[in-house]
Formats: structure tokens, sequence, C-alpha cells
């Protein structure tokens, strides 16, 4: 999976947004709110390919989480990203 380019993480009033710049992101008109895990899970990836495992290893090193878990949340977010159209397969 890799980020899709033009999608950028943003701080916009303690928020952790992201939003999509540049001519070929002129269509998507949303906002994504991201919380402090997700946006920590972002900025571990963006500029490289990534996995729901190197996702999970994240979780892991940055919260007391079981690694069955973290994979399971990581999977969620993943999936997320994917359905919203900011990180490709």
């Amino acid at each position: 999976m890799r980020i899709i380019e033009g999608f950028k993480l943003r701080n916009i009033c303690g928020e952790h947004v992201v939003t999509g710049e540049g001519l070929t992101q002129i269509n998507f008109n949303k906002l994504i709110s991201l919380n402090e895990s997700a946006a920590i899970l972002w900025e571990a990836v963006c500029d490289k390919e990534f996995s729901v495992s190197d996702l999970a290893d994240v979780l892991v090193e940055n919260y007391e989480i079981d690694r069955e878990t973290a994979e399971k949340d990581s999977q969620a977010i993943a999936t997320k990203w994917i359905e919203a159209g900011v990180v490709a397969e």
C-alpha cells in the first residue's frame, strides 16, 4: 500500500486533518480527520510503501498493545484509508 500522492496530513486548529493538494486531487472534496493514533500511523508511512504489518509494528512500538489487537486495528484503518481514496493497494 501507499498513500496517494497529493494527500498531506495537516494540523488545523489542533486537529489532524488529511487534505488533498494539487491538480491531481482537484476532485477530492473531503477533509479526513484523524485521531492521534491514526496521525502517528500516517506520519510513519508517508512517502513509502507499507503493509498492515508495518502499521501494526508502529502501534506495538508506541502503545501498550498486543500484536493481535495491533493487526486488527491496522487492518481497520488501512481499509478506511483505501475506501476514502487516500491510500492505494
